[in-house]
């Protein structure tokens, strides 16, 4: 018996996406898979050109941040660093905000150095939908200086307000790094004045 076709537009149109999906999905274990690959010349290619993959790609390769082999960790970022800078050029405000999305969730991560690399990655493409969860991160002794610093860069009043709001609540320690933060984006600060200015003791 032949294959029954699909008789209507619409039904084609879920056809070519289901299948686009199986595609988009088997790419991205591609990638994972070559990712993991002993063969550090094949992992290489791998991260490289690893860019057009896109937010499916997020997840998986986030997994691999905590590998045990320090090499599939470190290509496992360098993917997700061209997967963001790719969605981060001219015109792709749509891929941006998809790889946005799914990096936020990693602002949580139990291992302190995927919580800042995500912030960093962020930073590149961030809008004020995922402000909020990189301002949460003030209060993470960790890395809340990776936190500040990367809002610093985030463009927009949100990210300016988020820090005002920390300002007020932060420890006195603290204070002096978000007034510095908020200076470099323009805002007038009174009482804590750069520590860069003040004269340190000489031997």
């Amino acid at each position: 018996m032949k294959p029954t076709l699909p008789k209507t537009a619409a039904a084609a149109a879920v056809s070519a996406g289901a299948l686009a999906v199986g595609a988009d999905r088997q790419n991205v274990q591609d990638l994972v898979d070559q990712i993991r690959n002993g063969d550090d010349e094949v992992r290489g290619n791998a991260w490289q050109n690893a860019g057009p993959a896109g937010a499916a790609a997020i997840g998986p390769l986030s997994d691999l941040l905590v590998h045990d082999d320090f090499e599939v960790a470190r290509s496992a970022k360098r993917a997700m660093e061209n997967i963001v800078r790719y969605a981060g050029r001219p015109g792709a405000d749509a891929e941006a905000r998809a790889v946005e999305q799914a990096l936020v969730p990693l602002l949580g991560h139990f291992k302190t150095q995927v919580r800042r690399d995500a912030l960093w990655m962020l930073s590149e493409i961030a809008s004020d939908a995922s402000v909020g969860a990189m301002a949460r991160l003030l209060k993470d002794r960790e890395v809340r200086d990776d936190a500040r610093m990367t809002l610093q860069r985030v463009p927009g009043d949100m990210a300016t307000m988020m820090l005002q709001t920390a300002l007020n609540a932060a420890p006195e320690d603290f204070r002096y790094n978000l007034a510095e933060a908020l200076r470099k984006r323009g805002v007038k600060v009174e009482g804590y004045p750069s520590q860069k200015l003040q004269p340190g003791l000489r031997p």
